[in-house]
């Protein structure tokens, strides 16, 4: 809330000078109503939760108006042969607004350590400040500088351990301000260095939502769906603390920076060594951190992607499934039931849930906690809940395990979250549920195995006995389902 209030003033102060011609004071007017549009929606979605479609086409529809409003790329500049292409009103229109949209969602997606998008911000914004110089758009140098000196301040609680944080609110009215610029600083829409140099800036938060998509597309899981493989994660769990993971990214970024500077100074001559040189950056710093040791076998992945995905969707059902039982439960313990249910049918072999209450364990018959033959995960879910898994490796590859891991505390992380919305009530193992007179009918336990039922065939010579797994609770017998023959009478 605080950049966006330095971000109105300055764009009001700048206005006020009456130093802007008519066109000038239409393009910052667009500036500002768009910019404050999409941080409306940012903070709409921190406050209520807004779906990830009706997010994308909000965004999409901002991206449309400002389209509409005459500020779009609509020329192409090859820096190598030094031609410019005229982009027609399909091609200037999807730039346009999947530049827009692209970085306003880049910028959200790097926002998940504090300090992390507000740095790689302020470096764009320093970045886009030079652009403006001794254009006839120097209004804009004005607006960066001041946003600029915002996200000094910001950043001075938002450093880890943070005491303030961005929100979606602050990254997407971030990631759009600066594709805004960049489009209005590009010399009336000439795509050349005012547009090439921030891609360059912003290589590494580009490749870490490349391989985000990549890898959920691989496994079969929606492209907005949060996980914890991003390139910071990866920092946490080989042993970086939370400001030692900021200032690596910090320096891989600013390297990327002056590439930037070089780009755009030298108008894009030279494109091809930078490219070079941007590519070697990222290849060291990904050997370095050892972020690029699975590479290799991304082969393998690509031939096992059809059963990960066939993975993926039944761990999505049954997660689905856990989240509908929230409502027939009358205490958080009927829930442990279910979700022991869960596990098991994901094929795990021990779980282990904390609550802020106590701890509950689960595990399957002659399971040997001792054994080196066990994967483990830890999944810390926040509010003193923990969820701890293991599974034979046998049963799992590590890259199977990992993945239903992570779909296995989702599972449980949403189905908490809908207790706690239904019920109004801490998350523990002896809080019950809120009584309800339109929710209390469908409150019951759950029998996974029914008593035995005599079935009628639909044929009298049909008779077979069959023994039926229905996903059995823990220490429960199987249950003999028999068929018998109808009696014939007149």
């Amino acid at each position: 809330m605080a950049l966006v209030i330095a971000f109105a003033w300055i764009a009001l102060a700048i206005d006020a000078s009456g130093a802007l011609s008519t066109s000038q004071r239409d393009v910052l007017g667009i500036i500002i109503g768009s910019s404050l549009a999409m941080f409306t929606l940012g903070l709409w979605d921190d406050l209520y939760r807004v779906g990830a479609k009706w997010k994308f086409i909000i965004q999409i529809a901002i991206a449309v108006a400002v389209y509409l409003s005459d500020i779009r790329i609509e020329l192409f500049k090859n820096p190598l042969t030094d031609t410019d292409l005229a982009l027609g009103g399909l091609l200037s229109f999807g730039a346009t607004v999947l530049w827009l949209v692209a970085l306003t969602n880049l910028i959200n997606l790097i926002d998940g350590i504090d300090g992390l998008a507000g740095g790689i911000s302020l470096m764009l914004m320093s970045l886009l400040a030079s652009f403006g110089l001794g254009g006839d758009t120097g209004f804009s140098t004005l607006i960066a500088v001041g946003v600029a000196g915002a996200l000094l301040g910001f950043l001075r609680f938002n450093y880890p351990p943070a005491k303030i944080y961005m929100g979606d609110g602050g990254a997407y009215f971030l990631g759009f301000l600066i594709g805004i610029l960049s489009i209005v600083d590009s010399n009336k829409g000439a795509v050349a260095a005012a547009l090439i140099a921030p891609a360059f800036a912003l290589a590494l938060p580009i490749v870490d939502v490349g391989l985000a998509i990549f890898r959920r597309a691989l496994r079969g899981l929606p492209v907005f769906r949060p996980d914890q493989k991003h390139i910071h994660h990866h920092l946490i769990t080989l042993g970086f603390s939370r400001e030692r993971t900021v200032l690596a990214l910090y320096m891989v970024s600013l390297l990327c920076l002056v590439l930037a500077f070089g780009v755009f100074f030298l108008q894009g001559r030279m494109l091809p060594l930078f490219i070079g040189l941007l590519f070697l950056v990222l290849l060291i710093a990904g050997h370095t951190s050892g972020f690029t040791k699975d590479w290799s076998t991304i082969g393998s992945q690509l031939g096992k992607s059809l059963a990960l995905r066939k993975e993926t969707r039944y761990a999505l059902t049954l997660s689905q499934w856990l989240v509908m039982e929230v409502e027939r439960h009358q205490s958080v313990d009927e829930l442990w039931q279910d979700y022991q249910f869960v596990v098991k049918k994901l094929g795990f072999s021990f779980l282990e849930l904390a609550l802020p209450d106590g701890t509950k364990t689960w595990r399957v018959e002659n399971f040997n906690e001792q054994t080196n033959d066990l994967r483990h995960s830890r999944h810390e879910i926040g509010h003193g809940t923990v969820v701890a898994l293991a599974a034979e490796k046998e049963v799992m590859s590590n890259v199977l395990f990992s993945l239903l891991g992570d779909l296995a505390a989702e599972a449980w992380y949403k189905a908490a979250q809908r207790w706690q919305v239904m019920n109004q009530t801490p998350l523990q193992f002896g809080s019950k549920a809120m009584p309800s007179e339109k929710s209390a009918p469908k409150r019951y336990i759950r029998l996974y195995s029914p008593p035995k039922r005599n079935f009628r065939p639909l044929s009298p010579r049909l008779h077979s006995t069959k023994e039926i797994d229905l996903g059995r609770a823990p220490n429960e017998k199987n249950v003999l389902l028999t068929e018998k023959p109808e009696k014939k009478g007149l």
